[in-house]
């Protein structure tokens, strides 16, 4: 456990951040399968992508009749190595972390056993362990998958659809959810040479080989929300961003117009982007997430904190992600007298008996964005202690040393 303080409550500075975790995990399966062709700069150095990157390594170097790949608590790995598995030549049992071991996979592995893949549950159906037959010799070219359900599935299958004999029609039934996560493994793909057609709530890849390519991994703004939250929460704050892009792949960039309306407001300059502490936010009172889950924790936390009551909807898949977010958010937030009141499918954010607290400990429950969503708390509480605070590896794992560069006084 840590203590966090900050005595100035003021914020100026420029921070570097880390390559984009969503960004660099698509860009490992992207130059895994394109044999040596793809060359990749500014890979992120979370732990999630250290850990893809040395499964792809023991997978594809692997001299056992059976090899155990162990991902942790690394989702995307898991997601993306589930269809990645089967393309390459092996026989390997993919597992991880006993939370990982709770959270579902059956939409995949039936996606993908449509199509032709040997996988088997080594425990508990439609769960992590998977013993999975690589070689895969495809069966069917078209696959249909729920929108509603984590993009990574839909990813997964787009990133190793150009490598299937057959190409890939991946037919998405009804309201696709976190589309810019989606868009962005096309754009990326696109960025290798692979063409493909998206029309209406059909894409179709076909078989085809990659181009020659670096991939610039650009800046996280999942990271860079923090900040955000940071010099809303700050009583003066002006921070620079290098190497964020006004035409950004990933779709937490809504986070600039999202926080326009908690007094943030932001410019593309030369040098990078610009944070910077406004004295009138918004009255807005409803925000839609269903595009930017991953802000989510950040949005809650700070609207608690600055006691504006507002209403979020498209937050459906946050009960399956690290932790049970929703619950996890309700549970810390209550802490220092906020409410978040579940309405079907709309979340309210209620702070009419919000106090300072003399002494308040945040739990994290294994999950990187929880320890940094109520990290800036520090802006307006006295202190507060943070339970775990090694989970931030997983995405920013400079997140602690930033704070400290930044006149955080962390004990």
């Amino acid at each position: 456990m840590i203590t966090l303080t900050h005595p100035s409550k003021s914020i100026n500075g420029t921070v570097q951040l880390t390559g984009s975790k969503s960004e660099s995990n698509r860009a490992l399966i992207i130059q895994a399968l394109g044999k040596e062709k793809v060359q990749i700069e500014n890979l992120s150095q979370a732990f999630d992508t250290v850990t893809l990157k040395k499964a792809l390594l023991l997978a594809t170097n692997t001299q056992s009749e059976l090899t155990k790949i162990d991902i942790g608590p690394a989702g995307t790995a898991m997601r993306f190595l589930t269809a990645y598995l089967n393309l390459i030549k092996g026989n390997f049992i993919l597992t991880g972390s006993e939370r990982m071991q709770q959270r579902p996979i059956g939409i995949l592995v039936d996606a993908l056993k449509t199509i032709g893949a040997d996988i088997h549950y080594e425990a508990k159906s439609g769960f992590p362990p998977l013993h999975i037959e690589g070689g895969m010799i495809q069966s069917k070219d078209k696959i249909s998958i729920k929108g509603n359900i984590s993009s990574q599935y839909i990813s997964a299958l787009l990133l190793i659809a150009a490598s299937l004999k057959k190409g890939l029609t991946l037919e998405i039934e009804g309201e696709l959810t976190s589309r810019p996560y989606v868009t962005m493994t096309l754009n990326m793909l696109k960025e290798v040479g692979i063409q493909y057609e998206w029309l209406h709530n059909t894409i179709h890849i076909p078989n085809q080989e990659t181009k020659e390519a670096t991939i610039y991994v650009e800046p996280d703004w999942s990271a860079a929300s923090y900040w955000y939250a940071i010099v809303a929460l700050s009583n003066s704050g002006s921070i620079i961003l290098p190497g964020l892009k006004k035409s950004s792949l990933q779709g937490d960039i809504a986070i600039v117009e999202i926080m326009s309306h908690f007094g943030v407001a932001s410019a593309f300059e030369q040098d990078g982007l610009h944070l910077t502490k406004i004295s009138e936010p918004s009255g807005k009172t409803f925000f839609d997430m269903k595009e930017c889950p991953d802000l989510a924790q950040t949005v809650v936390v700070i609207a608690a904190a600055l006691r504006r009551d507002i209403s979020l909807t498209g937050l459906e898949t946050l009960k399956i992600k690290e932790t049970d977010r929703i619950l996890a958010l309700k549970t810390e937030i209550a802490k220092f007298g906020a409410k978040l009141i579940e309405d079907g499918t709309t979340y309210h954010i209620k702070t009419d008996e919000v106090f300072e607290p003399t002494a308040v400990s945040f739990a994290t429950y294994e999950d990187h964005r929880m320890a940094m969503a109520f990290a800036p708390l520090a802006l307006i509480f006295k202190s507060i202690n943070i339970e775990e605070p090694q989970v931030v590896e997983k995405s920013y794992p400079d997140f602690w040393k930033h704070l400290a560069e930044h006149k955080f006084i962390i004990t």
